[in-house]
């Protein structure tokens, strides 16, 4: 299936993309949401009333997640697979006044990861049953780890 490129906003301003890749990375599930399309993602997820989803862990990444159901939060990264990856300055409210990409949490910006703390409901083998999540079905994920929200790590 070929990527349709969004369209750039008034006063927005793109940047060519450089011609090779400095590193490569694998994609070890997917995230399953409700929602098929990023206008009808929420702006940011919610651990705890979200709806529930699911992420789907490559089955040759099973064995990573020994011991994940003693895990309350996990940081999800994740693939903006979707995204414009140009843009260096946007205008998130299409009111042509644009703001430099890292200064937003947009998800165009020249490598769309994306991040999310999400409640570990439960896990059914390779797949983990939680809320929070804020993208579009099928999104790849890139890694995901316990959040100890700005605690010290008891086990280092």
């Amino acid at each position: 299936m070929e990527k349709v490129i969004a369209a750039i906003r008034p006063g927005e301003v793109c940047t060519a993309v450089p011609e090779r890749n400095d590193a490569a990375l694998w994609f070890v599930g997917r995230l399953r949401t409700p929602w098929q399309n990023p206008r009808d993602c929420p702006r940011q997820g919610d651990a705890v009333a979200g709806p529930i989803c699911r992420i789907e862990i490559d089955p040759r990444w099973t064995e990573a997640l020994a011991g994940i159901e003693r895990k309350e939060r996990l940081l999800l990264l994740y693939w903006m697979d979707g995204a414009r990856r140009d843009l260096v300055r946007q205008s998130p409210r299409n009111d042509g006044a644009t703001t430099g990409t890292f200064s937003l949490r947009s998800p165009n910006r020249p490598n769309p990861v994306a991040s999310s703390v999400v409640t570990l409901l439960g896990r059914e083998g390779d797949v983990l049953l939680v809320r929070g999540l804020d993208c579009v079905d099928g999104t790849p994920l890139i890694d995901l780890k316990p959040d100890y929200g700005g605690r010290p790590c008891p086990e280092h």
